[in-house]
């Protein structure tokens, strides 16, 4: 299960996404509203947890743009924002939920829980690609002959490539989805990941392999 997390006030947004990785979600970050809506274009999300008062766009017109665009995507708005008519508007305007801050972390679960439980049955909980699953849902990365349960990092890239088959994905791609591009993560963490990823791909003899393209980056295909 991959969300999106478009929050401005930085040390929060990294709370909230660091609550949902110990609870097996995947979990990006966006710090202002153009932002979320250029992830929520190129990535393929579960879910939205949308701050409305943010800079570049207002999380009011994040959603007001999804939904004239016809995503569907379920969204729950987390806000300091508690009058009545503030939440009227977020509902009325397409939110799926809405919760205050400050908020309670079994709460926010239980919200995000029930806001993506259509979306898990109507996309599936599994990956599929050649004679290899990935459960999106337990990390098991499985093929016919035996499985892996991913750490959460492995996960995330391994969903990053299932979901671009034959796409190239650089290595500052990986950086800025998975450690936030931060500008203190080594650039040669990515090879050790994906070291890793090869080595259980072939213990599970798997019918795809991970190729390395120099100054591209890494592409899953089938051999």
């Amino acid at each position: 299960m991959r969300l999106l997390v478009a929050e401005d006030e930085r040390s929060l947004s990294r709370a909230i996404v660091t609550i949902l990785e110990k609870n097996h979600y995947c979990a990006d970050a966006a710090y202002d509203g153009a932002e979320a809506l250029e992830y929520l274009e190129t990535g393929n999300y579960d879910g939205l947890i949308l701050d409305l008062m943010m800079p570049k766009l207002d999380g009011m017109e994040v959603l007001k743009r999804l939904r004239e665009r016809g995503n569907l995507i379920p969204v729950l708005i987390l806000t300091a924002k508690s009058e009545i008519d503030d939440k009227v508007s977020g509902l009325d305007g397409g939110a799926n939920d809405y919760l205050t801050k400050p908020f309670a972390t079994k709460e926010l679960l239980a919200r995000i829980r029930a806001m993506t439980r259509g979306q898990e049955l109507q996309n599936g909980s599994r990956l599929r690609l050649g004679n290899i699953t990935l459960d999106r849902g337990t990390f098991e990365l499985a093929s016919p002959t035996g499985s892996f349960r991913l750490a959460n990092k492995e996960y995330r890239m391994m969903e990053m490539l299932i979901c671009c088959p034959g796409k190239p994905i650089s290595t500052e791609r990986f950086l800025e989805k998975i450690w936030g591009n931060d500008g203190g993560t080594e650039p040669n963490v990515v090879w050790l990941y994906i070291s890793y990823l090869k080595k259980k791909l072939e213990v599970i003899h798997a019918s795809l392999q991970i190729r390395s393209f120099q100054n591209l980056g890494y592409s899953l295909e089938e051999i």
